[in-house]
This record gives structure tokens, sequence and C-alpha cells, in this order.
């Protein structure tokens, strides 16, 4: 969970006991998970479970709002599929049943995931001590209001596409507004020290090697190659002579140019001696380490090495560090969290996802059927 966004599909209206309860490991009747006690009713699951519907449609205009909210006959799904799209009205009820289940799994997956770790994040902060007041959840709604959402009918456009309530949206603030005060416990101050031993580690990453401008003749044989670098020095042009003489496909028709190497781009033997000549001399014969041939060579320009400096590399490195530690404290927040929670979070047989305890991946994956998607 990160910064809120009002325009995200899923709020949160998940009313939870002021405190910690331990009691009860069972699922309620009318609920489809227990955490610590504190149940997810089935109307809530069934809210939400609507508000990612209605998201999903609203990302993608002209798709129906299919809600596969009754496992595991799925007969409201069946019916609301063949009424939305009327191409599969005379699709079987054990085709679409399939259909609706698939599209379950996908969207409960993503509802319990939200509905139980907002609990989770609640837990860790009253166990911390981290409280929000409501002044400040109604400043930060109303900051990220005015931001995203300039005029009321813009925002009553959300509500509606989406099936959030302000209340739905208020709640979310809260949680996250916990759940960054709880990853601001963890220090993701970067230091100096810890630039500079960025910048020492990587320092190819703030500058640029060293590359030359090379022409090349590759003769098939020795003699070839003393032929080729004759004729140079005769004042045969490079691109008459590459021509003539060498097997090389990219620059026989070139004039032999290779424009921006650095080392260890070309065949070993002639990066050694091409890196360690001099500017404007034709030398060679030298022979090829991998190429089958012998190679004739001029540097034709030599641009040098930059190096940018640690203090024009500085704020990019601790943009850098800064973001990683950033995600480390939210890793922190979130291992803590499921540590401590995943144990007593129960959930109903055909609503078991990650978050519940119990939950053993499947032994193999598939792709959801989009076919209910429209």
């Amino acid at each position: 969970m990160r910064a809120c966004r009002l325009i995200l599909a899923l709020g949160a209206f998940f009313v939870l006991a002021a405190g910690v309860a331990a009691c009860g490991s069972d699922v309620p009747g009318n609920s489809v998970a227990d955490v610590a006690g504190n149940p997810i009713t089935t109307a809530a699951f069934n809210h939400w479970m609507y508000v990612a519907a209605k998201g999903s449609a609203a990302s993608s205009p002209g798709q129906p709002v299919i809600v596969p909210t009754d496992p595991p006959g799925f007969k409201s799904c069946i019916a609301q599929v063949r009424q939305q799209i009327p191409s599969l009205a005379s699709t079987s009820d054990t085709q679409l049943k399939s259909e609706c289940a698939q599209l379950f799994t996908s969207m409960s997956s993503q509802v319990l995931d939200f509905l139980i770790r907002s609990y989770w994040y609640q837990a860790q902060a009253a166990a911390a001590h981290v409280k929000v007041t409501d002044a400040e959840v109604q400043q930060q709604y109303q900051t990220d209001k005015r931001q995203q959402f300039p005029n009321s009918s813009s925002f009553q456009t959300l509500l509606s596409e989406t099936g959030q309530t302000v209340d739905d949206i208020l709640y979310r603030v809260r949680v996250n507004l916990l759940y960054s005060k709880l990853v601001k416990m963890h220090n993701t101050t970067v230091t100096p020290a810890e630039v500079q031993a960025y910048y020492n580690l990587h320092k190819s990453q703030f500058g640029t090697p060293e590359s030359r401008d090379i022409r090349i003749v590759l003769a098939p044989t020795q003699a070839q190659a003393q032929a080729a670098k004759a004729a140079l020095a005769s004042g045969q042009d490079w691109t008459t002579v590459a021509k003539t003489y060498s097997i090389d496909p990219t620059t026989k028709n070139t004039g032999g140019l290779l424009k921006g190497v650095t080392y260890g781009e070309e065949d070993a033997a002639l990066n050694a001696a091409a890196f360690s000549a001099p500017e404007g001399k034709p030398l060679g014969p030298i022979k090829g380490q991998l190429a089958n041939g012998y190679y004739v060579f001029e540097v034709t320009n030599i641009k040098p090495a930059t190096q940018e400096s640690l203090a024009k590399a500085t704020p990019q490195i601790r943009q850098l560090l800064t973001s990683q530690a950033q995600t480390d404290a939210q890793n922190a927040v979130d291992d803590a969290a499921r540590t401590k929670w995943l144990s007593q979070t129960k959930c109903r047989q055909g609503y078991v996802m990650m978050d519940c305890s119990g939950y053993k991946a499947p032994s193999t994956s598939s792709t959801p059927s989009t076919t209910t998607g429209g």
C-alpha cells in the first residue's frame, strides 16, 4: 500500500474492533474471513467486489460490470453475464460457471488482500502506539481531493464510476496515513558516507569510457594485409583499400570505419592494438584472435573518458538510495505485519488466498479467462 490515491478502484469501509481481539478462530457464518476475532462480513466483501468490478469497467469503456459474489454455484453471476453480454446468452451454465469462478478467484484475491492488510496495518499501528486523528484524515482527504479533482463534478463522477462512497475513501486515507507513519519509524536517511560508498562502487555509472573511431581492413592472409597497408602508404584512400582487400562484411563498403568503439567491443587482438595506438597512423598487420584473418587499422579519432564528480552525482545517488531505503522500510512493515497476523487470519473455504492462514499455492498456474470481461 502506498500514498493514498483517490482514483484507486478499492477504497475501504471495513469497520474494525477498536482493540485487537484474540478470541475465536472460526469464521462467523455471515463472514468470509476473520482476523484475530474481527470478521470481514460477507456484506463488506460483496461491496468491495462491486467496487473492484466497477473500477475495472470504468478503466475499459464498454466493459460490463460482472460481480461474481455467489460461489460455488454462481447463479447470480451467470444471470449477469447472460443479461449484459448478449453474445454469451446461449452459452451453457457449465461454461459460464467456470468463467465466473475464474473471475471470482482473481477479484476476490484482490479484495481480500486489501481488506486483510488494512486490518494488519491498523493492528500494527495500535501495537506501536501510532495514531491518526480525524483532523489528519480530513486534511489529507481534502488535499488529495483538491489536487486530483479540482471541481466537485469530477469527484462525483469518480464515486459513480467506481461505486465508492466518501466514507470508503476516508477510510483508505486513514489506513494509508497509519501505514506511512509505520514506515517513517524505520530509518530512511541517506548519509554522505553511503553516497560516497555507492559512488566508489559504481563509478562507471557516472561517466563514459574512452571511445575511438577506427578504420580497419580485415584481410584473409598476412600477405594481403601487407598489400593493403602498402596501398594506404602509397596514397590510396581507405574506401578503395577496404573494398579491395577487406573481408569484413560490416565495414568493407564503408571505408572500414568503426565509430565510437569502446574497449572490449571488437576482436581482442584489435582491441589491444587499437587502444594503445596513436591517432592517424596505419598499423598492422596483426592476426585476429577470433576473426579468421589479419587486421590493418588506423585510429582516426580519440574521445577521452569522462568521469562525473561526486558532487555532481550526489543528487542522483541520494535519490536512488532514498528510494531503496523507502522500499526497505515498506518491506519491513509488510513483513512484520504478516509475521504477526497471518496465523490469526482465518478464511472461509472457497475464499482462501495468500493472506489467509493455511494457504497453499496451487501446484500449477493458469491464466484466468477474460471471456466475462466483454
